[in-house]
């Protein structure tokens, strides 16, 4: 597991590593700019070299890395839209290094012209780093469109102009980097999109900050597939079904039965011995003609074709049986269908996953959830969370990682899907790298939900269970993609690469 850091997170990493254990401020930035120039050499090792600087330490970064391309006899010129003898301590002393070994520069005091930088092979983005906040201003509009106007390979350091640092916002424009080499850790910027599209190739080089200075608990983790490999549970040679992993599904309706179709499919993909649906009678059919070795109840339900709330005793008693349940794919609101998931989220004993309308059952009734002394997980795409929280889906997207852990705690974890999905639980949370656009069709959420229940079945704890569910979902989508493409794929298509991404973590574990 690394880190991806917030602004806050990496300045104090770099705070304890001057403070406790000496490491000079002006060394960090000597290393940094020298990892820059290594990683520019080693892509484009050939032509001239623009670096375009700014005030802070990263301007500083670029200075260096300046130096030390043109002691290696490349050819290098620096623009800059500081003067350099207005730059901060640290990056005016390492400025005034490369100007006394002869790098040549010039100042851009107004704004840059889009093709200044036309000619060069490559071009490092030393502007403004992870300090960026608010919307760029002034010539720094104009440095970003002349960098990404270059037509040359584009190094950006740390994280690309325009990037937020925090949220992988980009309010105005940002630059469009080949490769972000970053210092320390990820920063969370460039692993949560958009930012991460504009970050291109990552690159991270340890500059001299002790690990255990980067990060602490609660900051965003990203895991490597062989920690997720640790996780998968494995089957014994004596096993049965029964021990696998027994999973309740209350899903569908008349308009939505695929819903629960697609919940049984994901459920029994992920492990689970045994799998049984309890949807509305009428579409009973419907849904067993789909799965054949899955059980299907069809239960009282209300001229809409939603469940009745009767149905609640009958689903109490069937639960019993059961190691996790879940509640809401393609259920509507409909009043009987409200009713039925808040007394169930009320009395259940069992694990829990609530998707779709389970939780939009639960605006207003927040507080059961929470309540709830089993493992629970939710499992809200932007627009569902929003209504629970009472704000805009855009407010939930301009800071996915702050508002995907409003709701979690020891037993609750909230899985907040979209690209780059967020886990967050017992006071972590972790960014999901797997998964591709072609995800973004009706029906992969509802996979996603019984390959949660699934996992809770067989014994995973909340966090644990979203954060695989997740990342094996988002892989089984990338091969998908890579069979039928992102276009054509369909939500019917990913359970069946569900065992290419488990084949993957099988392999990490051999």
């Amino acid at each position: 597991m690394v880190y991806a850091l917030t602004e806050r997170a990496a300045r104090h990493a770099e705070e304890r590593a001057v403070a406790e254990a000496g490491v000079a401020l002006g060394d960090l930035m000597r290393r940094a700019g020298a990892a820059v120039a290594e990683t520019l050499s080693a892509r484009v090792p050939f032509g001239p070299v623009a670096v375009v600087t700014g005030a802070g330490n990263n301007g500083g970064d670029g200075w260096v890395s300046a130096r030390v391309l043109a002691s290696a006899g490349r050819d290098v010129r620096v623009f800059s839209l500081v003067d350099p003898s207005e730059l901060s301590a640290g990056a005016h002393d390492v400025a005034a290094e490369a100007i006394q070994s002869g790098v040549p520069f010039e100042v851009i005091s107004d704004e840059m012209p889009v093709h200044h930088l036309a000619g060069y092979a490559a071009v490092v983005d030393a502007l403004l780093g992870i300090g960026f906040a608010g919307e760029l201003r002034g010539p720094y509009v104009s440095a970003v469109h002349a960098i990404n106007a270059s037509g040359a390979h584009v190094v950006s350091v740390d994280v690309p102009t325009g990037v937020l640092c925090d949220t992988g916002a980009v309010p105005c424009t940002a630059v469009r980097a080949d490769v972000t080499i970053t210092f320390s850790s990820l920063k969370a910027g460039i692993v949560l999109q958009p930012g991460a599209s504009f970050a291109g190739d990552i690159v991270v080089s340890n500059v001299g900050v002790p690990e255990e200075f980067v990060g602490e608990l609660g900051d965003p983790e990203v895991w490597s597939a062989a920690q997720y490999g640790e996780l998968l549970p494995t089957l014994e040679p004596n096993t049965y079904k029964n021990a696998r992993g027994r999973v309740l599904i209350v899903a569908g309706s008349g308009a939505f039965p695929g819903a629960a179709i697609l919940a049984a499919m994901g459920a029994q993909r992920m492990g689970a011995g045994y799998v049984t649906l309890a949807v509305p009678e009428s579409i009973a059919h419907v849904v067993q003609s789909k799965l054949t070795s899955a059980v299907v109840m069809g239960l009282p339900e209300h001229p809409s074709h939603t469940l009745a709330s009767r149905v609640t005793d009958v689903i109490l008693d069937l639960s019993r049986e059961f190691d996790a349940v879940v509640i809401g794919p393609g259920m509507t609101v409909a009043h009987g269908a409200v009713l039925v998931t808040r007394n169930l989220v009320q009395s259940l004993k069992a694990p829990l996953v609530l998707d779709a309308d389970g939780l939009n059952a639960m605006v207003d009734a927040l507080d059961a959830v929470r309540a709830r002394d089993g493992a629970t997980v939710i499992t809200p795409h932007p627009g569902e969370l929003a209504r629970l929280l009472d704000m805009t889906s855009a407010k939930v997207q301009s800071d996915r990682l702050v508002y995907g852990a409003k709701l979690n705690g020891p037993n609750l974890t909230c899985v907040l899907k979209g690209a780059r999905t967020v886990i967050c639980g017992d006071g972590r949370r972790i960014v999901n790298t797997t998964g591709n656009p072609g995800l973004a069709t009706a029906g992969t959420g509802d996979v996603l939900a019984g390959m949660v229940g699934a996992l809770l079945a067989q014994g995973l704890d909340p966090l644990h269970a979203g954060a695989l569910a997740a990342w094996v979902h988002g892989r089984a989508g990338d091969y998908a993609a890579e069979e039928l493409t992102e276009t054509c794929m369909i939500a019917e298509d990913v359970p069946g690469f569900i065992s290419s991404a488990v084949r993957e973590l099988n392999q990490q574990t051999w």
